[in-house]
């Protein structure tokens, strides 16, 4: 049932790396130079992605995350960042069929989910003819998702396309090929330890978004690859609340370090009736005055620790407002700014705000990612105890050590093994290194 949303198409691969970020960039740059009014989506639990989606497209991007969200929140935000488009291009996350646990959460079953076809962008850099089975196992693999057409990435030569062309041609002439991307080697985006370099940091984001919409318009058939888009199957909803507002009047930290923040729940908030302000840490600005709750998101505040450790009005305000008995909440980088140090890469030990008793290190790095289910352990401003929350975790920081404090959260993964108690709350101050998406009860 379509509820008024516009149609889509799903940018997907067998894997990542395989150019979809590109394509789906430089195609929502050229629709919107074209004039096409163009929305877009990502798959999946994504910060950085949908910073350049809304450049290159110039609007708001959502996530959306199949596992994570419930139905009625994943409605909302493609409603709320939809409207007065004519179509949506949503990037998928990893390989097509990867996600929570086998293909739960993938960007297949969003496909499936929201009646999108999907282009496939196959990586041909080492392969010829062979590329034209790979497009035919990934067609066969689910009888409800349409592998509507195929791009060729990183080809060598005209050669090397007309042979990718002809396979497909003969082997699949039911799939067309929209179209064979070159190798572009100027045409790659900087990496650091989460992924992408954040698009505030680009050095030159227009002149990488303008070169891509020119080689998508130079080597894809755009003109094709939009009327393959189909109706979206969901209907429009905009009153779901994804997490319970942390006050009425909530700061929020937002700058280079502090980032990582979901439109749909401060939008939540705002539905609720919260007011919403912003102040940045990295310019030594406090929470507001009269700010009755703080939200410290997270982003890359270890690349920072020396200067967040010397702004001495941010760390007063902080302290200021949990003195006062307010509620703050940090996630990740902002869990590690509320607790005692923060010990960088190079091995330098900085002081952080003291409100919570956690020491944290860059110095050793080991991976922590994963889906998280989090029980909240004791009532506070996320719902009851008891209550469950869906979010996930992706960090390299090592906790050095954490006080015996009440613990926030019980976490288990995606497959429901227990994971232990995670983050800390000392009164009305809180934190862990989940990111959390959305409440799990089926409510609005």
């Amino acid at each position: 049932m379509t509820g008024g949303l516009p149609p889509g198409i799903v940018i997907a691969a067998p894997s990542s790396g395989s150019g979809k970020t590109l394509l789906t960039l430089g195609l929502l740059r050229h629709f919107r130079d074209a004039g096409v009014p163009v929305a877009s989506a990502k798959v999946g639990p994504d910060y950085i992605d949908p910073a350049f989606h809304r450049a290159a497209g110039g609007r708001p991007c959502p996530n959306l995350d199949l596992w994570a969200m419930r139905d009625g929140t994943l409605a909302s935000v493609l409603a709320a960042s939809t409207k007065g488009a004519d179509l949506i291009v949503c990037e998928g996350v990893m390989g097509l069929f990867d996600g929570a646990k086998l293909d739960e959460g993938s960007t297949a079953d969003a496909a499936r989910t929201f009646g999108w076809p999907v282009i496939l962008v196959v990586d041909a850099a080492a392969q010829g003819a062979s590329a034209s089975a790979l497009v035919g196992g990934f067609a066969r693999h689910r009888s409800d998702v349409t592998v509507a057409g195929v791009v060729f990435n990183r080809t060598g030569s005209a050669r090397h396309a007309d042979i990718l062309t002809a396979a497909m041609a003969q082997d699949h002439p039911d799939i067309p090929v929209l179209g064979c991307l070159p190798r572009l080697v100027d045409l790659t985006l900087p990496e650091r330890h989460l992924g992408l370099v954040q698009a505030g940091e680009h050095g030159d984001l227009e002149a990488f978004l303008n070169a891509a919409a020119e080689a998508v318009a130079a080597h894809i058939d755009t003109a094709a690859l939009r009327t393959l888009a189909r109706a979206t199957g969901t209907t429009a909803n905009t009153d779901v609340l994804p997490l319970s507002p942390l006050g009425q009047k909530i700061a929020v930290a937002r700058d280079r370090a502090f980032s990582f923040c979901y439109p749909h729940v401060l939008d939540g908030w705002r539905h609720a009736g919260a007011e919403i302000t912003f102040f940045s840490p990295l310019e030594d600005e406090a929470p507001a005055a009269g700010a009755d709750a703080v939200y410290l998101p997270g982003g890359y505040p270890e690349l920072h620790a020396e200067r967040l450790a010397g702004n001495a009005r941010f760390l007063a305000g902080l302290r200021s407002v949990a003195a006062a008995g307010h509620t703050v909440f940090g996630e990740c980088g902002g869990y590690m700014v509320l607790g005692d140090t923060l010990t960088d890469a190079e091995g330098r030990t900085h002081a952080m705000a003291g409100l919570l008793p956690v020491e944290t290190s860059f110095a050793q790095r080991k991976l922590h990612l994963g889906y998280r289910r989090a029980v909240i352990a004791d009532a506070g401003p996320f719902g009851p105890a008891g209550a469950a929350l869906r979010g996930h975790e992706f960090h390299y920081a090592t906790i050095v050590a954490e006080g015996l404090d009440a613990p926030l959260f019980h976490v288990s993964n995606a497959d429901g093994m227990y994971l232990g108690a995670l983050g800390r709350r000392r009164g009305r101050v809180m934190g862990s290194f989940v990111h959390l998406i959305d409440r799990e009860d089926s409510g609005a």
